[in-house]
């Protein structure tokens, strides 16, 4: 009788839900540390970095396939020094090596693999890679074989090949300062995305297709500046195909991260706590747009899901869901109509089965993914459907549930909080913004000390990691949001320390622009500055955008200037690649339009008050900013343009700006809701 070896590798210490999932595998790892450095050096060993996150389904095959296999386990073992990281909660690790594997083999993600001398320099970059030679590509046993034998007897090729690409990865760090005319950058955006927009099924290129609701975020603030109903069409194309799609659970409700497809239908099945964030942020502007109730519903439903699943009962955000469940990608969401039935009764099921796409031959894999894309959207407001799905939720609850990665993280709860503020302003929905409230008082207390100086992840009790430029930019921007809903001055004054703080800690006073990670952190081989807005917008595009707000805030002018420099510094960059910068051109578009400025002067709680703010969050203007005097001193001090802005014989007063010109002041909610008109 064989008895299975029960392996224990020092990932067993870490806290990090990725990292513990290899705790057990037969190759020793180590976590980035500089034990593991030490240990290569003295025993004169490349290193094999491996980065992925929890609930990456090809992260799981690559483990399965090599870091549980005691043949793959031994090579490392005996010739290489083993290093896991969890990108999400070190962004800064993956970012320098990220951009090593895109130059280095033209394209990247995850799992991402890396080969690279004792003092991190990489020589090799690849993403998955099969234990043998198959798909195309070349197996990870051979790959090592190879590399022993080119570390033992070329070494100086591969000490130079690393050289060469800290270098190169220097070299590309330099920013191309040059003038660029910022209207007509902002109109290629537009014409460059416009270009690649698939009009049939909504959203942008081919397959796959990511949901990247900053494109649409860009597209709604340009319709409003240029009145382009195409435009506005194609964000209404995209968000209705995405909703119809299987990108969407319309069982539970919530995004996948992303579709195999052109028509939304097959999802990469995995959850995460940003794309849930930016979508729901984007359905709500979608309302304000347009004021389609749809769109409202979608925002709540997604809230649904978040409130639901992915808090923390002290008010954090969970970070993400896994693709799989029972190591099968989908299983939990997909179903027969059999199973239909089972849960629904042969009438209901035959129903919901004709409407959701529920067949015997299957969607996907010969099971189904319920989706919309041939249903009508008139029926998604029936009550009766809505309590089916309610009916096959409780039957689907009884499954195996995938895995849900229960780190919090301070950047993507920052995105978070900024939308759940912004609807509870849009929709008058005191609960979300209490909710928002929540979550930014878990951040503050539990990632974050009393200087400033915020963390990146907390779990189990345990914060650890310097945080970066996202986490900064991120919950600033939730913590402006926050401010804007309740109008409560400490959420103004902790936006307004934070951002000192990530002035200080980020920003390059030679070139300008944000490093990735700060003065204060471990220092990397090279220090990034992340301007490309991929799958979330960068930090440094959040950051310009937060600033700006703070400006039209405050009307502090460091503000500004600081925002003119980074635009300076990074126009030639953006240039070359408008539609890899979409919220870049959306905060550049925030700082060029003139927008309106309302001050309305009363106590917040006061029904005048409230009537007013109602008007104002009546139409959609994602350049207007308005603010209550309530005549705190502290308020004052935080603004000082809002001194002279008081009430007019003790009665509720509104002072309107518009275009650089300020109107006569106003006490009735009538006369506000004419001029806004105007």
């Amino acid at each position: 009788m064989t008895i299975a070896v029960e392996h224990v590798n020092k990932l067993i210490h870490e806290n990090s839900p990725y990292l513990l999932q290899h705790a057990h595998n037969p190759v020793n790892w180590y976590p980035w540390c500089e034990e593991a450095f030490v240990k290569a050096q003295q025993e004169d060993k490349p290193i094999f970095l491996s980065i992925g996150y929890s609930t990456c389904h090809w992260c799981h095959v690559m483990e399965k396939e090599s870091f549980e296999d005691e043949e793959v386990a031994e090579i490392l073992n005996k010739n290489y020094i083993s290093i896991k990281v969890d990108r999400e909660e070190r962004p800064d690790i993956d970012s320098v090596y990220m951009k090593f594997c895109q130059a280095y083999s033209g394209s990247g993600g995850w799992p991402l693999s890396i080969l690279m001398t004792p003092d991190k320099k990489p020589f090799f970059a690849a993403t998955y890679i099969p234990k043998h030679s198959k798909y195309g590509l070349a197996g990870f046993v051979e790959l090592l074989e190879s590399i022993k034998e080119t570390w033992e007897f070329k070494k100086e090729e591969v000490l130079n090949a690393g050289n060469s690409a800290q270098d190169a990865l220097r070299r590309s760090e330099k920013l191309d300062i040059k003038a660029v005319d910022e209207d007509k950058f902002i109109d290629s955006v537009m014409r460059n995305l416009y270009t690649i927009a698939d009009f049939k099924y909504g959203g942008f290129g081919d397959k796959p297709k990511f949901p990247a609701p900053h494109n649409l975020l860009f597209l709604l603030r340009y319709w409003k500046k240029s009145n382009n109903e195409n435009l506005l069409k194609h964000v209404e194309k995209t968000l209705e195909s995405m909703y119809r799609g299987g990108i969407y659970d319309h069982i539970g409700f919530g995004f996948s991260r992303y579709s195999v497809d052109e028509k939304w239908l097959v999802p990469h099945f995995e959850k995460m706590l940003y794309d849930n964030a930016l979508l729901s942020y984007t359905y709500c502007e979608a309302y304000e747009a347009t004021k389609d109730p749809l769109y409202k519903k979608f925002t709540e439903d997604i809230f649904t899901y978040i409130l639901r699943d992915m808090t923390s009962p002290d008010g954090g955000f969970y970070s993400a869901e896994d693709a799989d469940s029972e190591g099968v990608e989908g299983k939990f969401y997909v179903f027969s109509p059999d199973e239909v039935k089972s849960a629904l009764g042969e009438e209901d099921g035959e129903r919901y089965c004709k409407l959701y796409d529920i067949t015997e031959k299957g969607n996907f894999e010969g099971k189904n993914i319920p989706n919309l894309i041939n249903s009508t959207m008139s029926e998604l407001t029936n009550h009766e459907i809505d309590n089916l799905r309610e009916k096959l939720y409780r039957f689907r609850a009884k499954r195996v549930h995938p895995f849900k990665d229960d780190k919090i993280l301070t950047s993507w709860n920052g995105l978070m909080i900024a939308s759940l503020a912004h609807a509870g302003r849009v929709f008058h929905n005191k609960d979300y913004v209490i909710q928002a409230e929540k979550a930014a008082k878990f951040i503050l207390d539990n990632l974050s000390n009393h200087e400033g100086r915020l963390f990146a992840r907390y779990r189990n009790e345990e914060t650890i990691n310097l945080g970066i430029l996202d986490d900064y930019s991120f919950f600033i921007w939730g913590l402006i949001e926050l401010y804007l809903s309740n109008f409560k001055t400490l959420y103004l004054e902790k936006a307004i320390t934070l951002t000192d703080k990530m002035l200080e800690l980020f920003w390059d006073e030679d070139s300008h622009g944000f490093f990735l990670y700060g003065k204060d952190s471990e220092e990397l081989i090279v220090r990034p500055k992340e301007l490309y807005d991929g799958a979330i917008p960068s930090g440094n595009s959040a950051a310009v955008y937060t600033l700006l707000q703070l400006y039209k805030i405050t009307g502090i002018d460091k503000y500004l200037d600081i925002s003119e420099e980074f635009f300076k510094a990074f126009g030639g960059k953006a240039e070359e690649a408008p539609t890899a910068y979409t919220f870049y051109a959306s905060s550049l578009m925030t700082k060029n339009t003139p927008g309106s400025q309302i001050i309305l002067c009363g106590d917040v709680e006061n029904e005048d008050i409230q009537n007013m703010l109602r008007v104002c969050n009546k139409t959609y203007d994602p350049f207007r900013i308005v603010l209550v005097n309530d005549g705190d001193e502290k308020l004052k001090y935080l603004c000082p343009m809002l001194s002279d802005k008081t009430q007019i014989d003790c009665k509720t007063t509104a002072y309107v700006c518009k275009n650089y010109s300020c109107q006569k002041p106003i006490t009735c909610a009538d006369e506000l809701e004419k001029i806004l008109s105007e």
